[in-house]
């Protein structure tokens, strides 16, 4: 039988390229792109190794048809701290490497009426093996009732206990800002500010409502006018500080539901002539590498975002790896640094 040519040097290489050269069947390929046991270990490295030497890299959307299922995954988001969303798909793309599976996003607007119409446009036309939802889209019963009749897995990421455990993954927003709110009491802050974030998500809720709920397990009322609803954005923090250190007397410690904010709240201080944390103690939420490069540095709530990324989208590929679909806490930490201390005598 004649030999059959190498591939051209030029040529892009293809599932058949590879079958051909190594000697085997399109489908043996298939097996080994699929990390399949029933693959022998000299014909497995053979065929990785003409794999490496032809640059092949198989197309997520060619192996969809080929396997009746998809090899991409859906991030779909509304949230406008980019670095949020930046780590988050860090975290996603940590655990699909190796996985054959790649990653496609979808910014929405959830207060456009047409949104979850956009949604479903996007897993039909990717053909998404399963979609991870983050806050605040994963709020939203409409859009999870919509991905099970396009019959596409998915995973929420929020702030309290949503769907069946195989489709959730809490993030305990709540009993972390109860920390932060005791933390700020132990100190001795009697008198102290809330910027929260936009009511309309329910983790600005869940931190909202956990930190008056700590202060009031340690016997401090948060006084209405000591309370601003902000946007989870810088220019949000800047403008609730100004509200806040306005009041007479003013507060000594202010909590800002994400580290945005809190940074907000340093620029307001500083046009006011007043110091962090001498005159006024800070606390973020989030842990953003904001945090760190702000002066003092900031004392925040450790929201593992690139973990809670990472552990979403194993919750996601775990029926395709075999494994049970268990759900999935994160719970964050309290991150004590230096823009708190005690307030000033009077």
């Amino acid at each position: 039988m004649a030999r059959m040519p190498p591939a051209s040097k030029t040529e892009k290489a293809t599932i058949n390229t590879i079958a051909r050269l190594a000697g085997v069947s399109k489908k043996t390929v298939s097996r080994v792109l699929n990390h399949s046991p029933l693959v022998r270990d000299d014909t497995r490295e053979k065929v990785l190794a003409l794999m490496r030497e032809h640059d092949y890299a198989p197309d997520p959307q060619a192996r969809g048809l080929a396997f009746r299922h998809s090899f991409l995954i859906g991030l779909v988001f509304d949230n406008p701290t980019a670095q949020y969303i930046v780590n988050m798909q860090y975290g996603v793309l940590d655990a699909l490497a190796g996985t054959g599976f790649e990653l496609v996003v979808h910014p929405s607007d959830s207060r456009r009426s047409d949104y979850v119409e956009g949604v479903r446009q996007f897993v039909r036309r990717q053909r998404l093996y399963g979609v991870i939802l983050v806050p605040r889209v994963s709020e939203d019963a409409s859009l999870s009732q919509m991905l099970i009749e396009e019959q596409c897995r998915y995973v929420r990421i929020a702030s309290i206990e949503l769907d069946e455990p195989s489709r959730r993954l809490h993030t305990h927003d709540r009993r972390a800002c109860i920390e932060a709110a005791h933390y700020v009491q132990s100190l001795g802050h009697r008198h102290v500010g809330l910027i929260t974030g936009p009511k309309r998500y329910r983790s600005a809720i869940e931190r909202g409502e956990g930190f008056k709920q700590g202060l009031a397990e340690r016997g401090i009322e948060l006084a209405p006018n000591l309370e601003y609803e902000g946007g989870y954005t810088f220019e949000s923090g800047v403008a609730g500080a100004d509200a806040l250190l306005a009041q007479i007397p003013r507060p000594t410690a202010i909590f800002a539901a994400n580290d945005e904010m809190a940074a907000g709240i340093y620029k307001a201080a500083l046009r006011r002539g007043l110091t962090v944390p001498g005159d006024v103690s800070v606390i973020g939420y989030d842990d953003s590498p904001l945090a760190a490069q702000l002066w003092p540095a900031l004392t925040t709530v450790r929201l593992p975002v690139r973990e809670v990324g990472r552990k979403a989208a194993e919750l996601l590929l775990a029926e395709f790896q075999n494994r049970p679909a268990l759900p999935v806490s994160i719970r964050p930490n309290l991150v004590v640094r230096d823009s708190c201390q005690p307030p000033r005598a009077s």
